[in-house]
């Protein structure tokens, strides 16, 4: 099976959930998992929550999407304009996950 490879940056914060580290390589399947329907942004955040964070994944995906309060970019575009969770991930996309939410 062919494999997709996705830079991730998180920011705002949220590179705390992930190990402290703000950019990730991520290679996933271009597939979903038992399906011939090409790979979309939410496999990558689920693949995000199961196999990159480390605890309080709560704070990241709340239901089947990220919690409100957090900024999506695909290839700097807002998620909004590229279709959501169903946008198909292409090799070499860039996601930005950015925390709008912060204390004071």
């Amino acid at each position: 099976m062919a494999e997709i490879t996705v830079q991730v940056e998180f920011s705002g914060g949220m590179e705390l959930l992930f190990q402290n580290v703000r950019k990730h390589t991520v290679v996933l399947p271009s597939q979903k998992p038992n399906s011939s329907d090409p790979a979309t942004l939410q496999e990558l955040i689920f693949y995000l929550r199961d196999y990159v964070m480390t605890d309080k994944k709560d704070l990241f995906v709340h239901k089947e999407t990220v919690r409100p309060g957090i900024l999506v970019l695909i290839n700097d575009v807002d998620w909004e304009l590229c279709n959501e969770l169903e946008y198909v991930l292409k090799d070499k996309d860039e996601v930005v996950f950015i925390s709008t939410l912060h204390g004071g």
